[in-house]
């Protein structure tokens, strides 16, 4: 191996020897072609399980850029518009009202597709600390699983927002939102539409809301926090690998389990596919799956400078905008990691992470299982990975 991947080995090298993670997988496409790619570590490190062959990873959020990108292809076969209002697919949110920080209600403006794809129409997270709402969300109990997407946005559309559509950015279910107006327009559930548009053309093999089960043993256990809930609890203690089981709100084995914001399982391989696709459109025989001008569309960034730096909880973005697919670099003189302008991608909570440079013309996945982790593993690659570009 030479020296500028072992730079790269080595950011794998370090958590897993440190504790804090099990096992990490990563692939870094350059020019159209696999430049640097290896594992490192265990399943489960705690009891000596070797990684499977092709691991399955639950990918949590990088469910939303797959969605997102459905959408798109929504728009241009003329099914949807981004400035379309919510309430003509979903009319439970036509009446919408806005909590204020006197505990009041006012009434909500009108939340349009585009809210739903930047993170604006006015949604929380049950996780996001200090957020009225959010904490409604929690009470609520929206992260019961054996809720249909269908009841999963019922509920949410009882619930007030966390200030007006377009004037905030909030990380949110505005994707399961989103998700979920794709099953409306076309008449048919987010799994079956996710196979129709994604894994088919894409020629995916283990993508999907559920693990066969003659495939389980390749998934991944997972460790951390044991509910998105505590997403944001964090100590000053060093990482250790805790075991989690979050079967309850992220099942592998249920048919009806949907989410447009999470919920996906996949492999490296099946990723790096799909990432491909994201930077460029285009399906594995170079057919346009998004035209190219949607694909630029959909990685430039939409956030008001007023509502920057975008945040999720204590965690600043400082550089990075949203588009309609996940954050886009717009400011290097905010960037904490080398980067580029234009790069974009985005991660999950299990600690999954992808980026897209256009610049370098680098795509990198990187995979690995832990809820909540302190460990920004996709940021510790990139930067490892820029290093080895110039060795």
């Amino acid at each position: 191996m030479t020296d500028r991947f072992s730079r790269i080995k080595a950011v794998a090298e370090r958590h897993v020897a440190s504790g804090a993670l099990s096992g990490i997988e990563w692939s870094i496409q350059k020019n159209g072609r696999v430049w640097a790619s290896g594992s490192h570590g265990m399943a489960d490190g705690l009891n000596s399980v070797a990684m499977p062959d092709t691991p399955i990873y639950r990918i949590y959020s990088m469910t939303k850029p797959v969605v997102s990108a459905v959408a798109l292809m929504l728009l241009e076969q003329g099914k949807l518009r981004l400035f379309d209002p919510l309430m003509i697919y979903l009319p439970e949110f036509a009446q919408m009202q806005v909590l204020q920080a006197d505990g009041s209600l006012t009434p909500a403006g009108m939340i349009t597709l585009e809210h739903l794809f930047t993170h604006r129409a006015g949604f929380s997270y049950g996780f996001v600390p200090d957020c009225p709402v959010g904490a409604l969300y929690r009470e609520t109990g929206l992260r019961d699983a054996n809720q249909s997407l269908e009841d999963f946005c019922k509920t949410i559309a009882t619930l007030p927002l966390a200030f007006q559509p377009g004037a905030q950015w909030r990380y949110s279910v505005a994707t399961d939102v989103l998700g979920r107006v794709l099953e409306v327009i076309l008449q048919k559930p987010l799994p079956e539409i996710i196979t129709e548009y994604i894994t088919t053309p894409l020629g995916l093999t283990d993508t999907g809301f559920t693990v066969p089960k003659d495939q389980r043993h390749r998934l991944m256990p997972i460790f951390g926090k044991s509910n998105l809930n505590e997403l944001m609890e964090f100590d000053a203690e060093p990482q250790t690998l805790i075991p989690a089981d979050i079967e309850f709100e992220h099942p592998c084995d249920d048919p009806h389990f949907a989410r447009g914001g999470m919920g996906l399982f996949s492999t490296l391989s099946d990723y790096c596919k799909i990432t491909r696709f994201l930077a460029s459109g285009l399906g594995p025989d170079n057919n346009n799956l998004l035209a190219r001008n949607t694909v630029q569309m959909m990685w430039q960034d939409r956030i008001p400078k007023a509502q920057k730096p975008i945040s999720i909880g204590p965690f600043v973005m400082n550089g990075y905008g949203w588009g309609l697919a996940g954050r886009v670099m717009t400011d290097m003189g905010g960037a904490m990691v080398p980067s580029n302008m234009g790069e974009c991608g985005w991660a999950g909570a299990g600690s999954t992470f992808f980026w897209i440079d256009p610049i370098e013309d680098i795509i990198g996945v990187v995979m690995t299982q832990y809820l909540g982790s302190k460990i920004p593993i996709g940021e510790d690659f990139m930067t490892a990975v820029y290093q080895a570009v110039d060795e």
